[in-house]
């Protein structure tokens, strides 16, 4: 949704709201949820690094 399509919703819904039309105005302001894209991270095992001089 772009900002310009936002602010319509929004003044549409002060509208209502100062009509009295509470619910319609929800109505207007009530996003449309959608699904989130899920990151997946594939851990790797990450090798160990040690200064040249360390020795255990």
């Amino acid at each position: 949704m772009s900002i310009r399509e936002k602010l319509e919703r929004i003044m549409m819904a002060i509208t209502f709201a100062e009509a009295g039309e509470h619910d319609t105005a929800r109505e207007f302001l009530r996003e449309e949820k959608r699904p989130r894209k899920s990151k997946r991270v594939r851990r790797r095992p990450r090798p160990e690094l040690r200064a040249p001089s360390a020795k255990r």
